[in-house]
């Protein structure tokens, strides 16, 4: 084959032109001298033949282009292999009388995780989706950046091609593992601080200068990627910088998802950087260029097309709608809108139809065998007629519908969209698709997919996007600096056969590899957040099929526990792929980013975008800890403030840190605790029982809030613990003293000295197997027998702190029942959320087991918390900052008062409702009546009501009169109408009458 003289750039050249550029490393100074040595090797090896040799070492070198940090990088003996495995080939196109089927794949990863080397053909402006090139930027996310180990990145184009006679080019990666100096003690701005010592060594002056300015902006604002611009002068080549957090991000494959991105906008980039940084910040650096010809055939000016786009891209960089899985579908803000409706489309088109309502009006709800058989049937409806593959390929089968139902929501949500058509600019409008495709009305819309789709599955997936589009009031879509996307929508599409209670707001949140909602049911409402982790995708694929629904009903079970208190219930869900520490922060962070995006009015240019918001009013949310998230809490009220939420950023969210940010722990001040245990003292007083006379049982250990303030409280005689780490049981009672020492360690049951049990005493952990009890019974396995181990004990109590919902239900249920007939457990306190199903709580009854329901029993903590959100709402931050942080580790007189008044705010409403039961339902009733009435308006009455309901230490501090003009009306009516409805009740009863209420309303203005 002929190896003629190829013209290119000299390597004086391509230093000369990084000096310009202010990137690049040095010249290898080395490289005469290793270029003898390899063609000796090249040479002794014999592949080549001899007078052939020299011309293939010196094209190697010299015509091909491979940047010098290969030749730096590589020994003399990696490198002779690679020009053999070139020219062999070579020599292979040449069989085959096709020099463009000339392939090169070398690959060479470094045993001790060093680094990594890789070399393939590769076509400018081209994804490959088959060939050597296809999966490797993929492998390198997967294997390198995309891992908790920080590596450096180095990728070039070859500047000549592989031959004379073949116009192939080549592509290098150079991976190493990047080795940083110790954190400095204080944070700085100083990037040097926490740089890979080989980029200081390679970087300029001007790069330097650049990645500083991008750090420092990414540490300014803490979210979202920052961007930065630079036409490279006197050349068509285009500068890209991106940096962002990735501690704070939880973006993955977001370089090979860039690469996707360019090449879709026809360009190819000739070199690409990405450098980490040991304060987490991850910056890459790009240099493209448009492909010729790519600017007359049409294809969007640079400048548009490399600027906004790679935002989409790492809120969803594993986006199937675009590029290279689904090739020339959609431009990269439609895939990511049909990405979003994808999701939508999983969890509400509707899928039970006229067939389960048949079965619904034959079968009685109220029966739980019949209950049970519905809520079968719609879960497997649920998870049968449209599943996530079936709804994916029909968004790919309609491309240019999904366009439409596109632009029907960019019109809408598009910000510049809204402005005077006179002073839009055509283009830009046009690359946001909103002149490619003319716009349809909604019914014009329905009635072209009515046409189009003849198939009725089809047809009602492609209506779920019309329903998103015609439901959402706002979202961060457009928005420069989203690190997920975050939707508010009107929840009235809800089908009531299937959601009978009316939502009041509904957010709908998708990041990288998660989704979430958070969902109320009252517009003052404040709930917990939580993390379900999945242990892989299988799990994660079963876990998001039931998320909204589990969301749902975790909402409308517990609002019934939020009476004493103006919020109403509402809850947040967010599903991890997989169950480690780093990526949960990452998630909880991203999507708490995300709905905040939704809530802080006004812009900032570059940063914050004004919404086009079709709300129009102000929301009040009101976050708290939950599964997941209780570390969550400090970090989301910094960010609110952060992002300039002011005067709410101290009610943002509860349980925060008391020496810190002035939180009120639960778990420290026992909050929950104190209601159970409420309810615990008032049976035994009611029955005339002794409480250490009393045998208990208990789930949730002596690690949890719940568990530990049980123990620390109680002096029972508890003869079993059931918790995440296994089964601690003595019939005879376990060791009391060694049970407190736990507790107050607050460690699980693993750590129970087994010295301290008696003859029938045992543990089991999780992780054993074939463990013989005292009985004689032989426990096969440690986690199957802990699943179901709550089934298995007797004793009078039962007090479930902790465990997954629905831990008791229709098909376990008989089996708290022995063959008598006789219950396990006389009297249930139920602590953990939603532990018993409705169904099995009937069962129980009716065999005359006394049961108190979660709703009543545990609302302790979200008391506490609902005045911990008042006095974020109620003290200036001034205020705040003096009264509720601690000072030098100890808190305020101030503080200790408040928390005391929450304690016994706590125990008050708990004694208060402990013989009214029963009455909820008619109190939610009474409730909202209250919040639409004039009452409010009766300024005296407010004024007696409030005194009441907030704590004597926050009205002392304040004044009534100042707390009036603070708190927001919205708030001050919910707490108005919860405190005089449960009030009225506790005096009164259920039954009470008009001539009741006239008398308890006349005497609200009184002191």
């Amino acid at each position: 084959m002929s190896l003629g003289v190829h013209p290119c750039l000299t390597a004086v050249a391509i230093a000369s032109l990084r000096i310009c550029l202010g990137t690049g490393p040095p010249v290898f100074k080395g490289k005469d001298e290793q270029q003898a040595i390899v063609q000796a090797e090249v040479a002794a090896k014999g592949f080549v033949p001899a007078p052939l040799v020299a011309g293939e070492v010196a094209w190697f070198y010299t015509n091909l282009g491979i940047d010098d940090t290969y030749f730096a990088n590589e020994s003399p003996a990696v490198i002779s292999d690679h020009i053999i495995a070139l020219y062999a080939a070579k020599i292979q196109a040449y069989t085959k009388h096709d020099v463009n089927s000339l392939v090169i794949d070398l690959e060479k990863i470094n045993e001790d995780g060093s680094g990594a080397t890789f070399i393939h053909t590769s076509p400018p402006g081209v994804t490959s989706t088959e060939g050597p090139g296809a999966s490797v930027e993929t492998r390198i996310d997967d294997l390198f950046l995309d891992t908790s180990i920080p590596y450096r990145l180095e990728t070039f184009r070859s500047q000549g091609a592989v031959s004379a006679t073949a116009s192939q080019q080549l592509r290098c990666y150079f991976i190493s593992k990047c080795s940083f100096p110790p954190l400095p003690a204080e944070e700085s701005d100083d990037i040097k601080l926490y740089s890979d010592p080989v980029f200081l060594e390679k970087a300029s002056e001007n790069t330097l200068k650049i990645y500083q300015d991008a750090m420092h902006a990414v540490r300014e604002r803490r979210y979202g990627p920052v961007l930065q611009h630079f036409q490279v002068e006197g050349t068509r080549q285009h500068r890209l910088v991106i940096a962002y957090d990735s501690h704070a991000s939880g973006t993955n494959h977001f370089f090979s998802a860039l690469s996707n991105l360019y090449h879709f906008y026809a360009l190819y980039s000739v070199r690409k950087y990405v450098e980490q940084f040991s304060n987490g910040i991850t910056i890459i650096s790009l240099y493209l260029n448009p492909l010729p010809g790519a600017e007359a055939s049409g294809a969007p000016p640079i400048e548009h097309a490399i600027y906004q786009k790679p935002r989409f891209s790492s809120a969803s960089p594993d986006n199937p709608f675009f590029l290279p899985k689904a090739p020339g579908s959609h431009a990269v803000q439609e895939a990511t809108y049909a990405y979003c409706g994808w999701i939508f489309a999983q969890h509400f088109t509707n899928r039970l139809g006229p067939a389960y309502l048949s079965l619904r009006n034959v079968l009685s709800e109220s029966d739980p065998v019949h209950a049970e058989v519905l809520n079968d049937i719609k879960r497997r409806f649920r998870e049968e007629t449209f599943t996530r593959e079936s709804i994916a390929g029909v968004i790919l089968a309609y491309p240019e519908l999904i366009r439409l139902l596109y632009v029907n929501f960019a019109v809408t949500h598009y910000p510049a969209a809204q402005e005077d058509s006179a002073s839009l600019m055509p283009q830009t409008l046009s690359y946001q698709r909103l002149q490619a495709a003319a716009p349809l009305s909604d019914s014009e819309l329905a009635d072209k997919l009515r046409r189009m789709v003849p198939n009725k599955h089809d047809l009602q997936i492609l209506e779920a996007f019309l329903v998103f589009n015609k439901h959402i009031l706002k979202t961060n879509f457009y928005q420069p600096t989203k690190v997920a996307l975050s939707f508010r929508l009107a929840p009235d599409f809800l089908p009531e056969v299937e959601y009978p209670r009316t939502l009041f707001g509904m957010f709908f949140v998708i990041g990288n590899e998660f989704r979430g909602f958070h969902l109320r049911f009252r517009d003052v409402a404040r709930g917990g957040i939580r993390i379900v982790t999945s242990r892989n995708k299988e799990n994660y694929s079963i876990n998001q099929r039931m998320l909204f629904d589990e969301n749902y009903g975790l909402a409308s079970t517990q609002s019934l526990k939020n009476k004493d208190i103006p919020e109403g219930r509402c809850e947040g869900h967010d599903f991890a792929v997989a169950g480690c520490k780093a990526e949960v922060v990452l998630l909880r962070n991203t999507s708490t980013c995300s709905i905040v995006d939704l809530l802080i009015p006004g812009q900032t240019p570059g940063i914050k975008e004004p919404l086009v918001d079709l709300y129009g009013k102000p929301e009040l949310l009101f976050f708290g800890p939950d599964e997941g998230t209780a570390d969550m809490m400090d970090w989301a009220a910094l960010h609110a403030r952060h992002r300039g939420a002011e005067t709410w950023w101290k009610s943002f969210t509860t349980g925060k840190s008391a020496e810190t940010l002035g939180g009120v722990p639960h778990d420290r001040y026992g909050m929950t605790s104190l209601s159970i245990r409420q309810y615990v003292l008032g049976l035994y007083k009611q029955l005339g029982v002794k409480e250490k006379d009393v045998t208990k049982v208990q789930t949730g250990g002596p690690d949890g809030d719940l568990g530990s303030n049980e123990i620390l409280l109680s002096s029972d005689k508890t003869v079993a613990i059931i918790d995440g780490s296994g089964v601690l049981a003595d019939p005879a009672g376990l060791d009391r003293a060694e049970l407190i020492r736990l507790a107050k360690l607050r460690v699980p049951v693993s750590h129970f000295d087994k010295s301290k049990l008696g003859k029938t005493g045992y543990l089991v952990c999780v992780e054993e197997h074939d463990v013989k009890l005292p009985s004689g019974e032989i426990v096969l396995d440690g986690t199957d027998f802990r699943n179901a181990a709550h089934l298995r004990f007797k004793a009078d109590l039962f007090v479930p702190c902790g465990g997954r919902p629905e831990a008791v239900n229709i098909s376990n249920m008989a089996a708290l029942v022995d063959s008598e007939g006789k219950p396990h457990f006389k009297w249930i306190v139920e602590g953990a959320n939603l532990f018993i199903t409705q169904q099995a709580r009937m069962f129980l009854e009716k065999r005359k087991v006394i049961l108190f329901k979660d709703s009543s029993t545990n609302k302790g903590g979200v008391t506490s918390s609902s005045l911990e959100v008042l006095a974020g709402l109620a003290l200036s931050t001034q205020e705040y900052t003096d009264l509720m942080i601690f000072k030098d580790g100890k808190p305020s007189a101030f503080y200790q008062a408040y928390v005391r008044d929450v304690q016994e705010k706590i125990k008050e409403n708990a004694a208060a409702e402990f013989s009214c039961m029963q009455r909820e339902h008619t109190l939610r009733g009474r409730q909202a009546e209250l919040e639409g009435s004039d009452l409010f308006d009766d300024k005296p009455s407010r004024e007696g009501v409030l005194r009441r309901a907030i704590p004597k230490t926050l009205v002392d501090q304040v004044g009534l009169a100042t707390l009036m003009e603070r708190l927001p009306e919205p708030y001050q009516r919910a707490l108005f109408s919860s405190w005089v409805a449960a009030h009225f009740i506790y005096k009164y009863g259920v039954n009470g009458s008009s001539v009741d209420f006239f008398h308890f309303a006349r005497d609200l203005a009184s002191k």
